[in-house]
């Protein structure tokens, strides 16, 4: 008589630090759900991605675990869930979160010659969800190249242990006698916000642009910014062209996310990431884009201080070691969240994201054309990211109208930038 198989050992992992507001705010018309997507030469093998998703989930173990909802936290809890890739039905960036399920918080999409990679904020940010998506496109190309390669396939090392992909950097790197009261308070002042005709369904328009990173790297110099603080200046420029004038007498304020992994030497493939505020006051400002530059550019220099830094890590943890939060029932943190949520909404216009540069095997090169981001989103947001000389800009919206993404373009184009745009709408 055989013996019979004993149940999987449960393993369960509090939610980092950010991951908490997701689960209470995410909804049908803000998902909390970003898509990371490779764009290959050739039609994508599913038999092959299948095999890619297996041997990547070895490495990313926090990817088959389920969230689930305590008395006093959400916590995250192992599962025996596998996941399947699926050719992509659903509209981008679709509600995978939901309250009293248990199911896992990533999906693998395929269609015609791209990969793609949907996951819940809680899981994870942008930026540790780039290094499965490398290491998903490594295995697959092994598998699907093999023979082209021969003994030319590369080694791939994700570079961190499993235990420092799942660490909580947050509790790791925070500093409990830096107080956070010191962090410069920002305004409570209600930013400009954008309206429009919602798209049927909660659907979302995504509005893609790919162009040269060494010829936008170009024009930003020549205003004395980097790729960043260039494309945060514009973004605030063609809000503004849009803009209703009786509406002028509001900021128009950025939420622009910082990756602080860089700032403490973390590998964590959770989220790590806190924010920063970049506004523009148009009714007593310069309408000059190259003066909108140089106060973005001054901002940004004051908010990426190590001080500031360390600061606003302080503030993100102030709120968990608070005694009374601590003890506070879920239903109740839930409601404290959303209100905060609303709260916070009201001081910003949009959001800009950069996940960086992603990275593969040289020998790879010939095989991919190209990776994007983009996120759900209440108004118009903009992310990007690049590979080689190709950076694609991703705008995401639930309106109908297009004014502020056609702005954007239009003033890259006219300053002699090629873009080839793109929508799924």
């Amino acid at each position: 008589m055989k013996a019979k198989d004993k149940k999987q050992k449960v393993e369960w992992k509090k939610l980092d630090n950010a991951s908490k507001i997701f689960p209470a705010t995410s909804n049908n018309k803000d998902t909390k759900v970003y898509r990371l997507a490779a764009e290959l030469y050739s039609d994508v093998d599913p038999e092959s991605l299948q095999k890619a998703l297996d041997l990547t989930l070895r490495s990313f173990p926090m990817y088959r675990f389920v969230l689930r909802r305590g008395f006093f936290w959400y916590y995250f809890e192992s599962s025996d869930i596998y996941p399947k890739v699926e050719l992509e039905s659903t509209s981008p960036c679709s509600p995978i979160y939901i309250r009293g399920g248990k199911n896992l918080l990533f999906r693998i999409f395929y269609y015609k010659k791209r990969i793609s990679l949907e996951a819940f904020h809680a899981l994870s940010d942008g930026v540790g969800a780039i290094w499965f998506l490398e290491t998903l496109i490594f295995h697959y190309m092994k598998i699907v190249h093999k023979e082209e390669l021969g003994e030319e396939i590369p080694s791939f090392e994700y570079g961190a242990s499993i235990s420092q992909k799942m660490a909580d950097s947050f509790w790791k790197n925070y500093t409990p006698k830096i107080q956070s009261a010191h962090l410069k308070k920002e305004e409570n002042k209600s930013a400009y916000k954008i309206r429009g005709k919602k798209l049927d369904e909660n659907r979302m328009r995504v509005i893609e642009g790919a162009l040269s990173v060494e010829a936008l790297l170009k024009l930003s110099r020549e205003y004395g910014a980097n790729i960043t603080v260039f494309l945060t200046a514009l973004l605030l420029y063609s809000i503004y062209l849009d803009m209703p004038k009786n509406k002028n007498k509001k900021p128009i304020v950025l939420s622009v996310p910082i990756n602080l992994r860089s700032y403490f030497n973390s590998s964590t493939a959770r989220n790590f990431f806190t924010t920063m505020n970049v506004g523009y006051d148009f009714q007593s400002s310069s309408h000059e884009f190259k003066d909108i530059v140089g106060l973005v550019s001054k901002k940004f220099k004051e908010e990426l201080t190590e001080e500031n830094i360390q600061l606003k890590l302080a503030k993100y943890m102030k709120l968990e070691n608070n005694p009374v939060a601590r003890i506070a029932p879920l239903t109740i943190k839930d409601i404290f969240m959303k209100i905060g949520n609303r709260f916070n909404d009201k001081k910003i216009s949009s959001s800009i994201s950069n996940i960086g540069k992603i990275k593969t095997a040289k020998e790879f090169e010939d095989y991919i054309k190209q990776f994007s981001v983009c996120i759900s989103a209440r108004a118009p947001k903009l992310t990007f990211c690049s590979y080689g000389d190709r950076l694609v800009l991703s705008f995401t919206s639930p309106f109908v109208e297009t004014d502020i993404q056609r702005e954007f373009f239009q003033f890259l184009s006219k300053k002699g930038i090629e873009i080839e745009i793109t929508s799924n709408i």
